[in-house]
């Protein structure tokens, strides 16, 4: 009992057991026969082309795939957490209404559109590391 933390699970299907006895290098091939398939957002002509200018020589088209999957995902996380600190910063701001009612400001906020700007992009972008800095000719 004490070695799953108290979840029950049922007696272990075959299915479970099929799984197992497939090799890393079938699984492997599963999913790398699966990103031919799949259209990631940033072309690989442009993967290819950032990865030729940064020195790879990339002849597989899977592996460029699947580094344009990767970046697709770490642009996803920025933008997301940006959004996230867009959020906090406009909900912790004062609102301007007069005497507005708490259902008003739901629902504006429900239906609330959000600029990405370099105020929330910033911090979300320390988060991985990256330091963003304006130029000082706008300081």
């Amino acid at each position: 009992m004490g070695d799953n933390f108290g979840i029950h699970r049922g007696p272990v299907k075959k299915q479970v057991e099929s799984t197992e006895d497939r090799t890393q290098g079938q699984i492997l091939s599963d999913f790398l026969m699966q990103l031919e398939d799949y259209t990631p957002t940033i072309p690989d002509a442009v993967t290819s082309y950032y990865l030729n200018s940064a020195g790879f020589e990339g002849a597989d088209p899977r592996i460029v795939r699947l580094i344009s999957i990767a970046a697709q995902k770490f642009v996803s996380d920025v933008a997301n957490d940006a959004l996230q600190h867009c959020k906090t910063r406009t909900n912790s701001a004062p609102s301007s209404g007069h005497g507005s009612s708490k259902n008003q400001n739901q629902k504006s906020s429900k239906d609330r559109k959000y600029t990405l700007t370099m105020e929330d992009l910033q911090p979300a972008l320390n988060d991985y590391g990256i330091t963003v800095r304006k130029a000082h000719y706008f300081v």
